[in-house]
């Protein structure tokens, strides 16, 4: 497994009571780094503070991702507690349903949008300009990575609203790469299919034609026949975050199996 150096770096994580998010906050941690917290509420954020409050250096804030004002809060306390906010790894998200575009409702709809897409929206602007700033004193800016999807990628029939978040969060990503590329922040995506998270026991549950039916289909449709793992992401982030890695910017990396390749 592929080292990497985050001592003394700042990293911010939504989303990060479990899944991705987590074990993310775990390898950048052992790598160095300082972090800061926040999921739903602090029950979904407990996992994170049984595991990680005693041994590394941490904060932790629960709130709505799509309040603006959690951003700020969160932006605020990275300044106060370790006095920079280094990487941001904007995490957090939802999925629907599995069911044909005219039978999700609008209350369904304007949910995936508000957590997937307005909470991006949200974080990176109380991100920026701290990053912004920092470049402008130091000559250090910062780095944040959106958790996006292949279903940004590709069109995702039965996830038709989660699909258009996650093309949502793209194109975010690479607006504001090319808007701050020459201010010292680097702006990725990652976009991962299937992985084995709680998450994707959503869609598979809720199936119509039932969990294993509905798993068969899904993994007929990526040409390595597995969903994804969790450590396999951990490591992409890792890699798009690293320092030696400063030329890397503005791209939405898919960890698909090969899905998007067809």
């Amino acid at each position: 497994m592929t080292q990497y150096d985050f001592t003394s770096k700042t990293v911010l994580v939504s989303g990060a009571g479990g899944g991705i998010g987590l074990a993310a906050a775990k390898r950048f941690a052992d790598a160095g780094a300082n972090l800061v917290l926040t999921d739903r509420t602090d029950e979904t954020l407990h996992p994170a503070k049984t595991a990680l409050q005693q041994k590394y250096p941490c904060i932790f804030l629960s709130g709505d991702v799509t309040r603006e004002t959690l951003h700020l809060e969160l932006a605020a306390a990275a300044i106060e507690t370790f006095g920079r906010l280094d990487i941001a790894l904007n995490n957090a998200g939802i999925v629907q349903s599995q069911q044909r575009l005219e039978d999700i409702s609008a209350d369904d709809a304007r949910k995936v949008l508000e957590v997937d897409v307005m909470a991006v929206l949200h974080a990176m602007k109380a991100q920026l300009p701290i990053m912004r700033e920092q470049f402008e004193k130091t000559g250090d800016g910062g780095v944040i990575l959106n958790t996006a999807s292949v279903a940004g990628l590709v069109g995702a029939p039965t996830l038709s609203v989660y699909g258009a978040a996650k093309h949502a969060v793209i194109g975010l990503t690479r607006a504001a790469a090319i808007e701050y590329a020459r201010k010292g922040i680097r702006i990725n995506a990652i976009c991962p299919a299937f992985t084995r998270t709680a998450m994707l026991e959503i869609p598979l549950s809720e199936s119509p034609h039932g969990r294993e039916t509905a798993k068969k289909k899904l993994i007929s449709n990526i040409p390595m026949a597995r969903v994804g793992e969790v450590d396999e992401i951990v490591q992409a982030m890792l890699w798009v975050c690293s320092p030696e890695n400063s030329f890397y910017t503005g791209q939405a990396l898919a960890l698909d199996g090969g899905l998007s390749a067809g």
